[in-house]
């Protein structure tokens, strides 16, 4: 082995499920997965990226919150699912009153059950993974 074969990278081979998970968010991106783990991409991503109050603000601008919200609720724990209406009713107040503590509060709690509960996310998101076809 010469000095310079150490600097050669060497190929990673990934395995099925981390294609596949891959593939998933490939096909989010195309807006191609399918409802509700699109929708559930979506709110995970949004949520990592800026809390609930980006996911509410973001997905207000660019499609139907009422639709998406329902959606999740179809895949999400009840605790989570609860969580996420607890977020939407603190937005609602937000955005007639935007200097609302009590609601800004209940938005930072909001995320942050969400984050002690994103690995249920994931098992959901791993599952729909494992039934894509590579």
């Amino acid at each position: 082995m010469g000095l310079f074969d150490l600097f050669k990278k060497k190929k990673v081979e990934l395995t099925e499920e981390q294609l596949k998970w891959n593939k998933m968010w490939e096909l989010w991106e195309k807006g191609e997965a399918d409802s509700p783990y699109g929708e559930l991409m979506t709110y995970q991503s949004e949520i990592n990226n800026g809390g609930h109050g980006q996911y509410f603000f973001n997905v207000e601008n660019t499609g139907d919150l009422n639709k998406e919200i329902s959606a999740l609720e179809t895949v999400l724990s009840d605790e989570l699912a609860g969580n996420l209406q607890n977020a939407y009713k603190a937005h609602v107040i937000l955005e007639e009153n935007e200097d609302d503590e009590k609601a800004e509060m209940i938005i930072e709690k909001c995320d942050e059950i969400f984050f002690e509960n994103e690995e249920e996310i994931n098992s959901i998101l791993e599952v729909y993974a494992n039934e894509i076809q590579l």
